[in-house]
Formats: C-alpha cells, sequence, structure tokens
C-alpha cells in the first residue's frame, strides 16, 4: 500500500500511456473486423470508415462498454483474495494491458486478425496464475467466455447465412433487383437499427443510471429502428 501512495502518479500514467498503447492496437486489428467488409464492398472509403468508427467506437465505449469494463474489472480474477497486497493488483493490470497491446501490436504488423477479448482475458488469466494463484480465477466467468467464442461465430454464420439467402431470394434474383431494393432495403436497416437499439437499452446503459424495463427498450428500440429506416 505503501508504494501505490507513494507512486500513484506514476502508476497512473503508465495506465494511460499503455491505455493508449492498447487503444492504437484496437483500432489497427479490431477496427478492421468491423468496418472491412464495408471498405472492401466500396460502400465507403478508408477515409470514411475512420471518421465513422471513431464516433460510434467513442459512443459504443461510453454508452455501452460498462458491463464489459466490470467484467474484465472484476469479473475474472477475485480481487479479494489480494485485498491485503493491492499493489499486486495494480502490477498485474498494468502487465496484462502492456501484454494484451504489445500482442495486438505483433499480430497487427503480421495482418492476422485476432480478438482483443481474447488477448486481455488471457493476460489477465496469465497474471493471476503466475501472481496469485489458481485460486483468484472466477473460472466459471472464464467458461462461459470461452463458450461464447464458440457460439458467437456459430450464431453470426448462421444469421449471415439467413441474411444472405433472404436478399439473393427477395432482390438479387428477381426480375427488377433494383426496385426491390428500394422495397426491401428499410426491412434490413430497420433490424440494423432495432437490433443495436435493443441491445444498448437492455443491457448497455445500467451503469449510466438509465435503466428501462424489457418492455419499455423493446418500444423504444421500434422507435428507434423505425426512425433508421426512413433516413
Amino acid at each position: 500500500m505503501e508504494i501505490i501512495s507513494a507512486y500513484g502518479t506514476i502508476l497512473i500514467v503508465l495506465a494511460m500511456v499503455f491505455g493508449l498503447y492498447m487503444t492504437w492496437g484496437v483500432g489497427a486489428n479490431d477496427l478492421a473486423n468491423a468496418m472491412g467488409t464495408s471498405v472492401g464492398a466500396g460502400a465507403v472509403s478508408v477515409k470514411q470508415a475512420i471518421g465513422i468508427a471513431i464516433v460510434f467506437e467513442f459512443a459504443g465505449a461510453v454508452i455501452a462498454g460498462g458491463h464489459v469494463t466490470k467484467t474484465i474489472r472484476k469479473g475474472i480474477i477475485d480481487p479479494t483474495t489480494i485485498i491485503d497486497r493491492p499493489e499486486i493488483l495494480v502490477y498485474g493490470m498494468l502487465a496484462a494491458l502492456l501484454a494484451a497491446a504489445v500482442w495486438l501490436m505483433i499480430a497487427s504488423t503480421k495482418g492476422w486478425p485476432v480478438s482483443t477479448t481474447h488477448s486481455i482475458v488471457g493476460a489477465l488469466v496469465g497474471f493471476a496464475l503466475v501472481g496469485i494463484g489458481p485460486d483468484a480465477v472466477n473460472w466459471g466467468k472464464i467458461a462461459k467466455i470461452i463458450a461464447s467464442w464458440v457460439i458467437s461465430p456459430l450464431i453470426g454464420g448462421t444469421i449471415s447465412f439467413l441474411l444472405v439467402m433472404s436478399t439473393r431470394k427477395l432482390i438479387f434474383d428477381t426480375d427488377n433487383p433494383l426496385r426491390n431494393a428500394k422495397r426491401y432495403a428499410p426491412v434490413y436497416i430497420f433490424l440494423v437499427g432495432f437490433i443495436i437499439s435493443l441491445v444498448t437499452l437492455f443491457k448497455g446503459l445500467k451503469h449510466l443510471h438509465i435503466e428501462l424495463s424489457g418492455g419499455q427498450s423493446f418500444a423504444v428500440a421500434i422507435g428507434i429502428g423505425c426512425l433508421t429506416a426512413l433516413f
């Protein structure tokens, strides 16, 4: 504890530097996952993609990032196991942040699309195993996270398959694709606005002390989806 009191400013500066380094890694690697398809399809240019990402990556972190931040902060490692040695947690978090950032930099220079989540979770587990002990790791939470790594691609692939098949049937494989595109495009845009809004309203705003019921979130999400489709 004395070390934290004596070198608190230095530790905060290091956390800021490592955090900015990690942010650079996220932008260099993870952003390509989000915007790469849009740029590749010619829907937006690289400069436009960067501008869009600046706005929405920041908005997503502020509005809907609290739940994930809470999991990273205290859901993976049990801080009560080192309550009498808080400096260990500080050192470990800094080490995990730097390790994940370095790995993202290496992966980006090699052109490997890796996951920021995998990187930081693995770094935290590594710190806990070496610096504290296996009992400090919330293995139940780790199992859920690993399960999500398997389930997410399956769900994403299934939804993508259904969307492609529906656009083929409703738009591309028709006598007048342009007319049908104008007819059905608002439906797809509505779904995007509705799903993103519903997740944000139902799960992401609690850390901002804004809590809506399921029905309220559903109704507001429908309204936002309709507005999105109109514009």
